[in-house]
């Protein structure tokens, strides 16, 4: 905790002396906060002292702030580290202002890190994805886990999905599931017949389980619900089991799910609708389209798209 004010005092003659004094006291008022809070803060000052140079800090305008960011962009800080960075500038600067009259607002207010590129979750291909699910051992556990996977790829749930599943929710006769999702949003999503077999089977099975937790679909070894770091860990060492080179997590199904209906059907909007997404720009990142992709959707679907596009 005492190196940001080493540092300060190390360049004691470039540092204005209200500095020294404004960062002892905020090193003393963070050594109540959370140990990575605290550290991650200082980190983040340090990097605001050092672009300072001899200016004091609580002189620094909201501009020369933005120009801050912008030289630490320029260094290769992506827009979640800068984000981050400019949190603890805020923190910093509130701390400031009830201690300096003269600083009426906070410098970091209005202003926003830049926008990262967003990344696409990886996904396995049709033929590694049946190899994954395709798991042919006989023991209980191995049983739920082929239903598991089988479910997850099948309709493409979220983790917390399948971990909140009742057996109440599978309608084997309609061949859906009926799921509650975000903001406690329900909707039915069909369920292949490989899954709806994997699920029979498992069933079975599960009756010799000392139940504890009777509405839940899927049980741990002691009868209660299966947790989500638990789905998490026995993917993950199916995974390896089953001969794949990378790391499997259940977000992984899912995007796997929502490219393999996309690549066969062409249907945005469907996958929308089965993902449980409320904007379809959710799905878009999801399913690997671009901009121009959707461009010539709506080019040759909308009667009143009359521009033509490159």
């Amino acid at each position: 905790m005492a190196a940001l004010h080493a540092q300060a005092t190390s360049s004691a003659p470039a540092m204005p002396r209200c500095d020294r004094a404004l960062l002892q006291e905020y090193e003393t008022y963070l050594a109540l906060r959370a140990p990575r809070t605290r550290d991650a803060y200082l980190r983040d000052l340090k990097l605001l002292v050092a672009l300072a140079g001899n200016t004091a800090l609580v002189e620094i305008p909201t501009p020369q702030l933005r120009r801050f960011l912008a030289v630490l962009h320029g260094r290769g800080l992506s827009g979640r580290t800068l984000a981050r960075v400019l949190s603890g500038w805020r923190a910093f600067f509130r701390f400031a202002v009830e201690r300096y009259p003269t600083l009426r607002d906070n410098p970091c207010g209005d202003l926003r890190a830049p926008k990262s590129v967003r990344r696409l979750p990886a996904s396995l291909s049709p033929d590694e994805a049946v190899q994954l699910v395709a798991i042919d051992e006989r023991d209980p556990l191995a049983l739920r886990d082929r239903a598991l996977f089988e479910l997850a790829y099948s309709s493409g749930l979220r983790l917390s999905e399948l971990a909140g599943l009742d057996i109440a929710a599978v309608d084997s006769t309609a061949g859906d599931v009926r799921v509650l999702g975000k903001g406690a949003k329900e909707r039915i999503v069909p369920v292949g017949a490989p899954a709806l077999a994997a699920l029979a089977i498992w069933l079975d099975a599960r009756a010799s389980f000392a139940i504890k937790d009777a509405d839940a679909l899927f049980l741990s070894r002691s009868g209660r619900r299966l947790t989500p770091r638990a789905i998490e860990q026995r993917l993950a060492a199916w995974a390896i089991k089953r001969g794949l080179t990378q790391h499997v997590h259940p977000h992984m199904l899912r995007h796997s799910f929502a490219s393999h209906v996309l690549q066969s059907s062409g249907d945005l909007r469907a996958v929308q609708e089965l993902l449980g997404h409320a904007s379809i720009s959710s799905t878009q990142v999801y399913t690997h389209l671009d901009f121009q992709h959707l461009a010539k959707i709506y080019d040759q679907a909308h009667p009143r798209a009359k521009k033509k596009r490159p």
